[in-house]
């Protein structure tokens, strides 16, 4: 990828992650993203433009808010940065096709749902059903292979997720179900599979050296959220080689 338009995606990407946590932060409380205008929590200190700046207003500011000086959440900077991240390196994994516009839509619901997920250990029904849309005509344009793979896959993801949460009684959120519904339509039978073992996994031993450290409490709920976005985004990028590489193994072993 040429740098300057490495550059140019990357700054998209941080500017589009600013506001994806407007979005994440507003939605679930059933608030305008437009109206008012992004305020202080602390002090309602209304912020400029120049303290709204990505990434870079927070390192300016030292992480504290002008009016109050109370300290400002490391997850909005952190947020927008990997967006940004995300952003510029879906194209070395994808490439300058159309495929790639279905990555940045993913990232996008990735980014305000962990947003959501992390604040209020909600997922809401407006998030998904907006990116639905999207990812309804974008797969429309852009089918997979054969085309009612979608179709298999979005009643796979919901199946499976539904079974789960019935059986374990609360220990997976409805809206973990909705959401692989929707990621189901948009990566297919295999790789929606692959994405909730990688989910999963990535739960488990990220959950669990949090329990080792004392970073939670055995009652404290964890956000699946980010590990769901961490283990569809492996998939989507690498699914069809960690395949391969799982029947290679089955047949050959070592």
């Amino acid at each position: 990828m040429n740098i300057l338009l490495g550059l140019l995606v990357f700054l998209y990407g941080i500017t589009f992650g600013s506001f994806f946590n407007v979005v994440g932060l507003r939605i679930p409380l059933n608030q305008s993203i437009v109206t008012p205008r992004s305020a202080c929590p602390t002090c309602g200190h209304q912020l400029k433009a120049h303290e709204l700046i990505p990434v870079l207003s927070y390192i300016l500011q030292k992480g504290k808010c002008r009016g109050c000086q109370s300290r400002i959440s490391p997850i909005y900077p952190f947020m927008e940065l990997l967006t940004g991240i995300l952003f510029v390196t879906a194209p070395l994994f994808i490439g300058w096709t159309g495929e790639l516009l279905v990555a940045l839509t993913l990232i996008s619901m990735f980014i305000i749902i962990i947003v959501s997920d992390i604040n209020y250990m909600l997922i809401p029904d407006k998030i998904l059903l907006w990116f639905a849309g999207f990812f309804l005509l974008e797969r429309i344009i852009l089918p997979l292979s054969p085309w009612w793979d979608s179709l298999l896959g979005a009643v796979t993801g919901f199946v499976l997720l539904l079974v789960i949460a019935l059986v374990s009684k609360g220990g997976m959120g409805f809206g973990d179900v909705k959401l692989y519904a929707v990621l189901g339509f948009v990566l297919g039978f295999k790789l929606v599979l692959l994405s909730f073992f990688l989910s999963t996994l990535f739960g488990a031993v990220i959950g669990g050296l949090a329990l080792l450290f004392r970073i939670v409490n055995r009652r404290q709920p964890i956000p699946f959220g980010p590990f769901i976005a961490a283990g569809t985004l492996t998939a989507y990028y690498w699914g069809s080689d960690l395949i391969d590489l799982y029947v290679n193994f089955l047949y050959h072993g070592f």
